[in-house]
């Protein structure tokens, strides 16, 4: 797996212009799904997102989790986070998870997360979206296989 976490004031993404999914303050997930990708890997994934200290706790200091602060989440699907550009120009997608296993894993995390945090949205698995976002801070984080 690989995602890109970006701490957010708000962040809404829309489809054919319509909102699907919106959230205040906590945590836009843009998520790309590799083809040896299992739940076993989203577990540990979904665990380190909820456990990060990346918010803010009364000094200022990056303290508190998710969970704390009782933050939103949006989560997007997003198979680009697999290109690879090593070689020519135009990208190649050949580890990312076929459509099959990604919106498998990509509805696995999503129900794991609502299982655990209160208000979590979500984009539409395939579409062709907008996202919008405030970053807070900015503050961004990506995770893979190499960092987790």
């Amino acid at each position: 797996m690989r995602i890109v976490i970006q701490r957010v004031l708000k962040a809404e993404v829309k489809v054919e212009n319509e909102i699907v999914g919106s959230i205040g303050e906590g945590l836009l997930i843009f998520l790309g799904v590799g083809k040896e990708d299992t739940k076993e890997i989203a577990d540990r994934y979904i665990d380190k997102i909820l456990k990060m200290r990346i918010f803010a706790d009364e000094n200022g200091k990056t303290n508190l989790s998710l969970q704390d602060v009782k933050g939103e989440v949006l989560v997007v699907s997003q198979f680009t986070l697999y290109a690879d550009v090593r070689r020519g120009n135009r990208p190649d997608f050949i580890q990312a998870g076929g459509a099959g296993l990604a919106k498998e894993l990509y509805e696995y995390v999503l129900e794991s997360i609502r299982s655990r945090i209160g208000k979590v949205e979500s984009g539409v698995f395939g579409a062709d979206m907008k996202v919008s976002l405030v970053n807070d801070g900015p503050f961004t984080i990506v995770l893979d296989e190499h960092l987790i």
